[in-house]
Formats: C-alpha cells, structure tokens, sequence
C-alpha cells in the first residue's frame, strides 16, 4: 500500500495522538500540530519523533500534496489550518471517519455506552491478544502489553473499536459511533452525560437508538438486559438484526477475591472485581463468541487480565491502605465503582472522593444527578476547581449547592489541591482505610 502523507490538527489528544503513532508505524509520513500538548502525548510524540517544533497553528504547514487532514476535537470551528485545508479542497476527516474508511474490508466491533465501554473493550483485546489473534483496535485507554491505544494495518481482518457518544470534530457534532458502522455492536448502557452537546436526557438517548437503527442487515446488537432504556431500544424490530442480552455474570467473593461461577470450567479467579465489572465480562464473553473464541478460551484468558489504566487502578496497597485511582466521573460511574469497592472491603472504611471535572459534572442542572451516589462511602469529599469553571465558561458554584446536589450534609467540598491533600493524609488515622480518588481531570493524586 502507497504511504500517505497526513497532517492532524490537534495531535496532542489522547486518540489523535496514538492514531498518528499507529499510522506512523504502518510508514505514513505524518505531520501534526497543536497549541496545546500535555504528558503523556508529549513524550510519546516526542519518541516517535513526531511531536511538533513549536506550539500554535501553522497554515503553512497544510499543502496541497496530503492526503488527508485529521481533525480533532480540541482544535475550534475557525482554526487557520482547517481553512487553509477547506481552501486547498483536501480530504478533512475526524478520527472516526478515517478509522472507518481504512477499516471498510474488515469486520467492525464497536463497543458502545455510557459506561463500561473501555472495560469492555479492554477485556476483549485482551483476550485476543491471549490467544495470538490478528486484530486492529480502538480504545480509550493504555492497556498493558499494547504499545498504544490504536492499531490500524491493512491485513487484520477485525477491527474492534471503543465506541464514543461524544462529538466527532468541531465541525461534526455527530456522535463518533455513528461513523463506524458496525457488524456487531455491544450498547452496555445509558445514564445521561454531555450536556453541552445534549441538553436533555431524551436528545442523549436518541444517539444510541440512532446507532441501533443504522444497523445493517445481517448485524448483531449485544446489549445489557438490566437496562431499561436499552430494552426499549435493543428490543425494537428491525429487520434481520440479531438482538443478544447480557446481565450480571454468577460470581462470589471468597476472602476479598472474586471468582466467576461457570458451567463450563468450574470457578474462575479473576482480577478485577465489582458488580459492575461482572456484567462487564459477560459483555465481553458474547462478542467474543461472535469471534470464534469459545468459553474455555475466554475463561482461560480472563483470569489475567488486570483492567484498563486509571479503571479501578490499584496504585497504593499496604496493610493498613489501599489506594484505587478510577476515571469514574459521571454519576452513574461513581456510583457503581463507590459500592464495587464497599463490596470488595466490607470490613474496610471507604473514603471516596470525587473531582467534578467535565462539562456536565460542572453545570449546576446536572449537579442533581449525582444525588445519593456516594452513600456507600463511610467517608465522601467532592474536589472542583473554579479555574475550571471559568475555562469552560459555566456558572460559578458554591460548596453547599455540591452538599445539597448529593444529598449528603457530611460531605467534605474542597477547591485547593493543598487542602484536599492534608485532608486524605488526615484520614491514614491507623485504621485500615480505603482510599478511592474518582476522576478525569489532574488534581486527585496520591501524594
């Protein structure tokens, strides 16, 4: 195959990044830009020998001799290099609309929801992995064993993507999901997120009914049966799609570590543990089927899989403390990661806290859905940060809208990094604790 010559706009995303890594690999000669990039993009760009000589945006650097220009999310509407491209009349393509069109021979597994979706993912590119499976994927997060987050090469014959509700590109609002078009999609539920982009819960419903009904012939449609909303859209007619439920996969906890109960290979250890996660293996377990691994093979590869970066990541564990780092932040991810791990340490005190960080945990209409989410917690704090706030151009909130919004009179609210910090050492009080830090953005570390 011909290299391409591609230039991104916005290389410095978490996507766009490892995409221009991956293309690079295959030897494409990529080129990119941004005017703002972070770690870890910087050095991984920096490695590969692709990160830019200076911050900001080049026009010149769009000639009319690419192939294609990558558009990413970070990069806004007017962006001088965008119009240049436009001028120059040169293929633009968000990141899902390249992935899909280099990936049209092959067959297309995308792994949708509102949560679960990276675990899900994860869980099955393990498994192929395991069992030395040829396959190109997508994913929101570093998994261990794989060098990046993409991999797209003209011979493996499945791609198996994480499929996102948010926009595509500044000048595409479309839900990424909808470009890939899928032979089999897995939906593993729907809880209200993006509020910037859908004001209300029925316009954040109607994407993934959108997905479903963009179904080709011949598709499956693998969904979480404990959903009701996915029920009323899993269960729609549609013609000759093939509609396959999942639920909770049996399991036990036997002196703090779970084991799945099969029919197949007896009981099965597994790492990761949580209600949620269990539904998340049987998720896993039915598009795998869809791929010619049977349970045996499944069940084999599973027990060693640790979970995604920043997904329930254990990162402090001693007698007296355990430390989970999750990138839980919508309020039914708390929520299901809070009594995960209530479950799993019974006996421990839980202190868990929460960093609102996005566009939807910042708006104060939105705030009310966190309501009861951390009542599992023997101890909960919530962190923002005004400066946040006014980068994104919300409203101000005050501490005690946070109290009232999760419906907790106890709940501990900081805004200063500092505080939060002496107030999570205040907690190693010699009993054994865990600690569980909730967030997408920065400032929940453990110091």
């Amino acid at each position: 195959m011909k290299p391409l010559t591609i230039h991104f706009i916005s290389i410095g995303g978490s996507v766009m990044h490892n995409l221009a890594i991956a293309l690079h690999q295959q030897g494409h000669h990529i080129t990119g830009s941004d005017d703002e990039i972070n770690d870890p993009s910087r050095s991984r760009l920096e490695q590969y020998g692709l990160l830019p000589a200076q911050l900001g945006w080049n026009p010149d650097a769009i000639l009319p001799t690419l192939d294609a220009v990558i558009l990413g999310m970070h990069a806004r509407p007017d962006n001088p290099e965008l119009q240049k491209a436009r001028e120059l009349n040169l293929p633009i393509y968000s990141y899902p609309e390249f992935v899909h069109q280099q990936s049209l021979h092959k067959q297309r597994i995308v792994v949708a929801g509102s949560h679960g979706k990276t675990s899900i993912t994860s869980m099955v590119l393990h498994v192929l992995k395991y069992h030395n499976r040829n396959f190109d994927y997508l994913v929101g997060a570093q998994l261990e064993g794989f060098d990046t987050m993409v991999r797209l090469t003209p011979d493996a014959p499945i791609i198996v993507i994480e499929g996102d509700e948010y926009g595509s590109s500044p000048i595409d609002r479309r839900p990424k999901f909808l470009h890939y078009q899928p032979h089999i999609v897995l939906i593993s539920g729907i809880a209200w997120d993006h509020v910037n982009l859908y004001p209300t819960y029925e316009e954040y419903v109607a994407q993934f009914e959108l997905l479903a009904d963009g179904m080709a012939k011949s598709s499956t449609i693998i969904f979480d049966d404990t959903d009701d909303m996915l029920d009323v859209i899993a269960l729609k007619e549609r013609e000759d799609v093939t509609r396959q439920p999942y639920d909770v996969h049996p399991y036990r906890i036997e002196n703090g570590k779970t084991v799945l109960i099969t029919k197949s290979q007896g009981q099965v250890p597994v790492l990761v543990f949580g209600e949620h996660n269990m539904k998340n293996i049987s998720g896993a377990l039915a598009v795998c089927d869809h791929l010619a691994i049977t349970e045996e093979m499944f069940y084999e590869a599973i027990q060693s899989f640790k979970g995604a970066q920043n997904r329930l990541e254990k990162v402090v564990d001693t007698d007296s403390t355990v430390v989970f780092r999750d990138f839980a932040h919508a309020p039914s991810k708390v929520e299901a990661t809070t009594e995960a791990v209530k479950a799993q340490y019974p006996e421990r005190r839980l202190v868990a806290c929460v960093e609102l960080h996005t566009f939807s945990s910042l708006n104060k209409s939105f705030l009310t859905q966190y309501r009861d989410k951390l009542d599992r917690a023997d101890v909960a704090a919530v962190f923002y940060s005004p400066h946040t706030l006014e980068a994104k151009k919300l409203e101000a909130i005050d501490p005690a809208d946070i109290i009232t919004a999760f419906d907790r009179p106890d709940l501990r609210v900081f805004t200063d990094p500092a505080e939060l910090q002496s107030f999570l050492k205040s907690q190693q009080n010699g009993h054994p604790t865990v600690f569980l830090l909730m967030s997408s953005g920065n400032n929940l570390k453990w110091e």
